[in-house]
């Protein structure tokens, strides 16, 4: 099985430095346990060292894991619960929504209601200080107060401060542009919120509105589920929710049920207004359910009832079918609710039986003709009558009301209609439809027995004649509050598969100790620093014995780190954390702490003198004829250095050479070579002399020129690469001719975008070939490919070279193309390597930096590299990253470490290499690049180069 290799793989992964690799392996961990649901607790312990986890980039894929993995473990959670509220803000969107949901259910299980008491307290309050103003003369005052205290003290709430941790910290949240994210905000506030502060929500969820028709629906189903709950919510926006002639009909339809659901009292005339413009809409479907908001209104508010009733019947000679029909069956409803006072109404809709076709409103007629009978007498037989006529041609429904209306009739008014209903049981025995032909032989039992009648049959009129109860108009939404807002389950009102059941509050809250964890690793993380500040005084006694008597080399070395720093800023902690740095490092590092030393003061710009590690800073402020002693004192520690490392003795007799190189090169920058010099050995030292003064105004003049001087310390003269040759057509396959093809890494006359490539071809036959030229082309959507001039013959033996070009669109894919003469032709293909992608970009040191600072993160590959001794010196560095890439140096401040920069050719997209090399050739390559694909292969091509 693959499964439990996956396992050892994400068990690897989660324990990774990169926040990246560790998101990733959270998102393995529900595909492994689909794969194989027997690994779910060697998961739930990865997972739980996932939600440990402090980077905000892996808190939501932790939590989408527990989701799928173990969504019951709420123990998992207490531990991390405060920590996931306050990181919240900053975790990315759609991790944002997974926690958000997740906490939801969290704070369901583990805090009581807080509206369970709400209503009781706002009723007893004033009644008790009513009552203790009132009785205040009395002489049981004191037992009554006593009373009221018992009853008011259990109903009093108190909120969690967890729980209010949860609503502060996703406040700010409302106002995300990721609408997800503002949705799970309202679910949260409208199933774990105090209804006083539900109406938080509400100005943000109406900004979601004027977003695309698919966010509208979601948002408008949840708010057309929170308005049932909460009217006073969104009455302040009722406008919102007009209807726009370019909505949807589903968006219409949404807008129009929250509109009912908000009517009011104060607010229904506006309403009904806006209503009657949408019963004119050419939608249909939409017209009808307008009409049947204003039968909603109009049984919910009692003093617009009359009202919308006449409107409705206005409506009833409409030219449109389908309003005429809703209207039909809405005033049917209605009319139940008020039947005694509305005899007009139904004599009116007796005359329009015959114009009306819709078979549901052709049934409400009938129905309410039949039930309200006694009150039409005259009319009723007649349209019993008419129906009798055309009762083959009716639908199914219609012809189970006019059996009703029969048997109806047949009670009230058997003289008159007693021949009609026996005609239409004797119809309806041979309908087609067995419901029709059962209700006949029921009915005809009832009302028409053959023999003495039933017990049945004697209490016919209480069955049929009885008070029905009137019909309640309510929302649809109604029932989808049992499903958490937001989900798919709320949306189709039903349970979706894997939707999870919110839980009911506890009458009793658990345990709130459990959320508590010790905040220590923080404060003993910080106690190796308060150790070493106790050391201090101890290191600069030492120092202070150095000068002294400099005669004990590695006490020196320490007490001059140490003495520096505390001459430098005794109170910055930046110095301490370098200072941390340097005192854990190799042993070969102190021998180059010096140079390091210098360009950290550099950096930080700090106005101080810093030629060496001696105590000559405060020599010079002394006076001047100490500066010759300190510089002894240097020479002397040098001396007893150099011996220590062997292979920093091998490599003392190249650096005067470069330095001479260098000196010969730059002109009037001579000092400047001085501290590569310096730091090798003795041969220098009278340059390192000259340049004790440069040194220190390069600290601290800020002018253009003293930095460039300085930083060409790491600079290496221009090295003349020589290019590769490539075979792109075997003298075999090509009939005697043969191609090779080199880049040139010059700029391109046709194109800046396009890469130079040399043509090198070579007649190995024994004829000649004419008319060589480039054929058809077989390339990658935005790749070009510039010809080279036609070849028009080549004799035998002979070779000759053309330049072309080919934009790669900053892409490894192959060009293909065909090669031609006038006999043959040959497919053949050219791939450059990531390196032969880029040009040089000149840059100046702080400015790679300030770059390099902007491309962290996914887009920073990082490698350790392991050189081989002899190579760790600038020259044999800056070549091996020349042999692979096009680039060019940047001059560095710092010893040990070289900076290359470059861009693609296509984009222009920044691409910084960094090498940092120790003496003992250890190393760190780091590639910066907002391509992650060039930077990860540039990084393999570099580290292939300085490691061969």
């Amino acid at each position: 099985m693959i499964a439990p290799i996956m396992m050892l793989s994400i068990k690897e992964a989660v324990m990774d430095m990169s926040p990246y690799v560790r998101k990733t392996a959270a998102h393995a961990i529900p595909k492994v346990y689909s794969i194989d649901p027997e690994q779910k607790d060697q998961l739930v312990e990865v997972i739980e060292k996932l939600l440990a986890d402090k980077t905000t980039l892996v808190a939501g894929s932790a939590i989408q894991a527990f989701e799928e993995v173990c969504p019951e473990r709420s123990d998992l959670i207490h531990k991390n619960y405060r920590k996931l509220c306050n990181l919240l803000v900053d975790v990315e969107e759609w991790g944002q929504v997974v926690i958000i949901n997740m906490l939801t259910r969290y704070v369901r299980s583990q805090f009581i209601n807080p509206n369970a008491d709400n209503v009781g307290d706002e009723v007893d309050k004033p009644f008790y200080e009513s009552e203790k103003d009132s009785n205040d003369d009395d002489d049981d005052d004191d037992d009554d107060k006593e009373e009221a205290k018992a009853k008011t003290k259990p109903k009093q709430y108190v909120m969690d401060s967890d729980h209010r941790l949860i609503l502060r910290q996703c406040k700010p949240l409302l106002n995300s542009r990721n609408a997800a994210v503002v949705m799970a905000v309202a679910q949260l506030y409208h199933h774990c919120a105090p209804k006083s502060e539900v109406s938080t929500v509400a100005r943000s969820l109406i900004r979601l509105l004027r977003s695309h028709s698919e966010v509208q629906y979601v948002v408008l189903s949840n708010i057309a589920t929170m308005s049932l709950k909460q009217k006073g919510m969104f009455e302040p926006f009722l406008k919102s929710f007009y209807v726009r002639s370019n909505d949807a009909t589903h968006i219409k339809l949404l807008k129009l049920e929250i509109l009912t659901s908000l009517a009011t009292e104060t607010n229904i005339a506006t309403i009904l207004r806006e209503l009657q413009t949408y019963v004119t809409s050419s939608d249909k479907e939409f017209a009808a359910a307008t009409i049947q908001a204003i039968g909603r209104c109009a049984s919910n508010i009692s003093e617009v009832t009359d009202t919308c009733l006449n409107g409705l019947v206005l409506l009833m000679s409409n030219r449109d079918e389908s309003v005429v029909a809703e209207s039909v069956v809405v005033i049917k409803k209605l009319l139940q609710m008020q039947s005694s006072t509305h005899k007009d109404i139904i004599i009116h809709m007796a005359r329009m039986v015959d114009n009306i076709t819709v078979p549901m409103a052709r049934a409400s007629i009938l129905w309410l003709i039949g039930e309200y009978s006694e009150r039409v007498p005259k009319i009723a037989p007649d349209v019993l009558r008419k129906m009798a006529k055309t009762f083959i041609q009716e639908e199914d429904i219609v012809k189970l009301q006019i059996l009703n209306l029969g048997a109806k009739l047949m009670i009230t008014n058997s003289k008159q209609t007693k021949l009609l209903c026996q005609y239409v049981f004797n119809l309806a025995k041979y309908d087609q439809n067995y419901d029709i032909r059962d209700r006949s032989r029921f009915l005809r039992a009832l009302v028409l027995p053959t023999g003495e009648k039933g017990q049945l049959a004697k209490h016919a009129k209480k069955i049929f004649l009885s008070t029905k109860p009137a019909p309640v108009l309510e929302s649809k939404f109604k029932d989808r509050d049992q499903y958490q807002l937001g989900t798919l389950s709320h949306i189709i009102n039903m349970g979706a598969t894997g939707y999870q059941q919110l839980p009911e509050w506890p009458e009793v809250a658990p345990d709130p100790s459990v959320r508590n964890v010790e905040v220590v690793m923080p404060w003993s993380e910080k106690t190796p620093l308060t150790k070493k500040q106790k050391q201090k005084p101890e290191k600069s006694f030492y120092s202070s014995t150095e000068s002294s008597s400099p005669e004990d080399s590695s006490d020196d070395e320490d007490s001059d780190d140490e003495s520096e720093d505390e001459e430098t800023d005794s109170d910055d902690e930046k110095s301490e954390d370098s200072e941390e740095d340097s005192e854990s490092s190799d042993d070969t590092d102190i021998e180059k702490y010096k140079p390091k030393k210098e360009e950290k003061v550099e950096k930080k710009k700090e106005v101080v003198v810093a030629e060496s590690e001696s105590e000559e800073d405060s020599s010079e402020e002394e006076d001047s004829s100490d500066d010759e002693s300190s510089t002894e004192s240097e020479v002397e520690v040098k001396k007893k250095k150099s011996p220590v490392k062997k292979p920093p003795a091998k490599k003392a007799p190249k650096k005067p050479s470069q330095d001479l190189d260098l000196l010969l090169d730059f002109g009037d920058d001579v000092p400047s070579g001085g501290p590569v010099g310096g730091a090798g050995g003795g041969p220098t030292i009278g340059a390192g002399d000259l340049l004790t003064p440069l040194s220190a105004l390069n600290i601290d003049n800020t002018s253009s020129a003293t930095n460039t001087a300085s930083a060409s310390s790491q600079m290496f003269a221009p090295v003349q690469v020589q290019s590769k040759s490539r075979e792109l057509l075997n003298k075999m396959a090509g009939d005697g001719l043969s191609v090779t093809y080199k880049f040139t890494r010059t700029i391109s006359i046709f194109s800046p975008k396009m890469v130079s490539i040399e043509l090198s071809f070579t007649n190995g036959s024994d004829k000649t070939l004419s008319g060589i030229k480039i054929g058809q082309k077989k390339i990658q959507s935005g790749m070009e490919i510039h010809d080279f001039p036609e070849i028009a013959a080549l004799a035998p033996k002979n070779s000759t070279t053309v330049l072309m070009a080919i934009n790669f669109n900053d892409t490894t894919q192959p060009a293909g193309f065909e090669i031609c003469t006038e006999e043959k032709k040959f497919n053949v293909s050219i791939s450059a390597p990531v390196g032969e992608l880029l040009q040089p970009y000149n840059i100046h040191e702080k400015e790679f930096i300030k770059e390099q600072g902007k491309l962290s993160g996914m887009n920073e590959n990082t490698a350790k590299v392991k050189i081989e001794e002899d190579k760790t010196d600038m020259k044999s560095v800056v070549t091996a990253v020349y042999r692979v890439a096009n680039v060019v140096q940047v001059p560095s401040s710092e010893d040990g470490t070289y900076r290359f920069a470059a861009q693609t050719m296509a984009s222009n997209i920044p691409v910084l290499t960094t090498v940092s090399v120790k003496d003992d050739g250890t190393g760190k390559l780091t590639v910066n690049c907002e391509k992650m694909v060039i930077g990860t292969m540039l990084m393999k091509d570099v580290k292939g180069s300085l490691e061969s």
